[in-house]
């Protein structure tokens, strides 16, 4: 007897599509961890002089997450989703460690190319395998949840770290929580996730327009349709790659800017958790809206408030403003974040997607790389408010486009 076909939604799949999320609040937790005391690290016990090498970590980080991007959808197409997921947390083992007892910074920033490889294979693939579980209906909705999932964590551990380190200092206090999750997430996508493959082989087979059905691209080909040659394929991948530019200025820069000014570990922290929180849950909402409104106004209008609460947070300098600012810049990027994913989930065919999803994210990721770069050179030469005022008007432009 021939095993019956997958079925495609949240009602079939929901314990699945549950544990994918948890799954991946635990890959958000990774980055959450780094958020509030990894650049003041570099300052305070490092003794790094200058603001380009207190962010050069960002450019390891940025590099491998996107290259890893990229090598998760397409081996996640041809070999499977789980697998994929699995060698994403084994990439994660060595770096609480590392950033725990390292003894200068080129140990901090090889736990951080391992971290880019953690987050590039692991997120990816949790993503994909949503996608893959709930079918053309309610993609902006399981792009939504899984940022949610992935965003509030990367808040909830970086005020975490915060107030660990007011306590027990910058190092080692705050990774043993690394520890701990990369166990958690280890034993649950090794034990219990299970193959979506064949859910995403099911909705191709059930795509029998032919326009819709195109031969798959492959190689350079898929690489230039996604990257420049389809009008709404290229307008996310540049989107992506901004808001992923100020996304490295405020993990960066920032917590440097309010150390700079004299707020505590514990108030840094707040704000680190005020930004992702507001991402994290506004996604709740934006994904599933873009299901129903659209997706461009909301990515328009959510590059714009991302750049104008970057101006805010330039011109002002007392802790109520900054936060208001952190709040907004956190709704504006969820405005962004899981439409233009299911934006590349409404274009690409279900036999391509992954590979898709993956050049898309190779583009968005490398804009930490490139906001690292472009906050530090910026930062050294006219200070850390001008940098982010600067980056704030890039975002507003955009949007624009």
């Amino acid at each position: 007897m021939s095993a019956s076909p997958p079925s495609l939604g949240f009602t079939a799949s929901w314990r699945q599509f549950a544990l994918l999320v948890a799954v991946n609040a635990f890959v958000g937790a990774m980055v959450g961890l780094e958020r509030t005391v990894l650049p003041l690290i570099a300052e305070r016990e490092l003794g790094l002089a200058t603001r380009s090498a207190a962010l050069s970590f960002l450019i390891g980080f940025g590099v491998a997450k996107a290259l890893a991007n990229w090598l998760a959808g397409s081996f996640g197409d041809r070999f499977g989703r789980k697998r994929v997921l699995v060698a994403g947390w084994l990439f994660a083992l060595p770096v609480p460690p590392l950033v725990m007892w390292g003894p200068d910074w080129n140990w901090i920033v090889a736990a951080n190319l391992l971290l880019g490889i953690n987050q590039g294979l692991a997120w990816s693939t949790t993503v994909i395998m949503k996608i893959d579980l709930v079918g053309p209906r309610n993609r902006g909705l399981a792009t939504g949840l899984n940022e949610f999932a992935g965003y509030l964590s990367v808040a909830a551990a970086a005020w975490a770290t915060g107030i660990v380190a007011e306590h027990y200092g910058l190092r080692p206090g705050p990774f043993y929580l690394g520890i701990a999750v990369v166990a958690a997430g280890l034993m649950l996508s090794v034990l219990l996730v299970k193959e979506t493959l064949p859910h995403a082989r099911f909705e191709a087979a059930e795509r029998d327009d032919p326009s819709l059905r195109p031969a798959r691209p492959s190689g350079w080909s898929l690489f230039a349709t996604v990257s420049w040659r389809h009008p709404a394929l290229f307008s996310a991948c540049q989107a992506g790659h901004v808001n992923n530019l100020n996304d490295a200025l405020a993990w960066g820069a920032l917590p440097l800017l309010f150390g700079a000014a004299g707020l505590s570990l514990k108030e840094i922290g707040l704000l680190a958790f005020a930004y992702p929180a507001a991402w994290g849950l506004a996604q709740l909402y934006t994904g599933w809206l873009s299901d129903r409104v659209g997706r461009k106004w909301l990515i328009a209008g959510g590059m714009a408030l991302q750049g104008f609460a970057l101006l805010g947070i330039a011109l002002t300098s007392d802790i109520a403003s900054w936060l208001a600012a952190s709040v907004l810049l956190g709704i504006g990027t969820a405005m962004v974040y899981p439409v233009l994913l299911a934006v590349i989930g409404d274009v690409a065919h279900p036999s391509w997607r992954g590979a898709a999803v993956g050049i898309y994210r190779l583009w968005r990721d490398l804009g930490y790389a490139a906001g690292a770069i472009l906050a530090g050179v910026l930062a050294d030469r006219f200070g850390l408010a001008a940098a982010v005022a600067a980056i704030g008007v890039l975002t507003v432009a955009s949007g624009a486009q």
